[in-house]
């Protein structure tokens, strides 16, 4: 069965978040108590889950390299955008992400204790950003260089996964064919997976994992359901365990997300098994 190879530090996986750093990630992202710029927003929520598996993969002899990860954006410019230590860096152990955060920062907790506010430790690994164009496909065409060297590394592992957040359309170009080309990658555990996560401003319900375009409100919705892979059965039941149904056929695809479907949809696409 496809999706099922044992992940080990001999036999590690990986992770490519792409992330537009367009100009109108500025805008405030939908659904949120508290005004948040989308860029912001991205960036919060990919920073903690770097944070999450550097704990979920910590083990008395240190954090184990089960997955190497990386972080792209497209924008102004094309590229790997881990800061400090990891300037420049695609794909990196994990313990190499979990030993160098760029900076830790203080942030204010919900609760409070006796009228004072409380402050919690946040490590982060890269800033948000949001100025330029939209070069989708630049990044898809660096995303499938950067997997397709790391697979040739690592023919037998689970395939890589690729998530892809934007806010906006392309504009260099139709990415359908850079988008096919990622997803024919493959290990011998089968193709590289692509997911796309689509942020907005729009108070409107999010849709997240649908199984049929026609559901889908325009052409840019349904394009990007096009250009996403369909979820593995354990991804379908990690989605099921945050009270969502994806149906059988369901694609790694959420349209009009808000600040939750943001974390649902990455703790989702990172769900992989079978840890050793």
């Amino acid at each position: 069965m496809p999706y099922s190879a044992e992940i080990s530090r001999a036999n590690p996986t990986c992770f490519l978040f792409l992330i537009d750093q367009s100009e109108s990630m500025n805008e405030p992202i939908g659904g949120g108590e508290v005004p948040m710029q989308k860029a912001e927003a991205v960036s919060d929520a990919v920073n903690r889950l770097l944070s999450e598996l550097s704990i979920k993969c910590a083990k008395e002899d240190g954090v184990r390299d089960y997955f190497h990860v990386g972080v792209i954006g497209y924008g102004a410019k094309v590229g790997p955008i881990f800061d400090g230590a990891l300037t420049g860096r695609d794909l990196v152990p994990l313990s190499e992400v979990a030993a160098q955060p760029a900076r830790i920062e203080q942030r204010p907790r919900a609760s409070t204790r006796g009228g004072t506010a409380l402050a919690v430790k946040v490590p982060t690994w890269f800033s948000p950003v949001a100025f330029g164009d939209t070069p989708m496909c630049a990044a898809l065409d660096l995303a499938h260089d950067v997997v397709g060297r790391w697979l040739a590394q690592h023919p037998g592992a689970f395939p890589p996964i690729v998530l892809n957040i934007t806010d906006g359309e392309s504009t260099d170009g139709n990415p359908s064919s850079a988008a096919e080309s990622l997803r024919a990658l493959t290990s011998t555990d089968g193709n590289v997976l692509l997911f796309n996560l689509h942020v907005s401003s729009d108070q409107s319900d999010p849709v997240v994992f649908p199984s049929m375009e026609g559901t889908l409100a325009d052409d840019y919705a349904r394009l990007l359901y096009r250009m996403s892979s369909p979820l593995p059965d354990d991804m379908r039941t990690a989605a099921r365990r945050h009270g969502l149904t994806p149906a059988d056929g369901a694609h790694g695809f959420a349209f009009n997300a808000d600040i939750s479907s943001i974390v649902q949809f990455l703790d989702v696409g990172t769900q992989v098994m079978d840890l050793r």
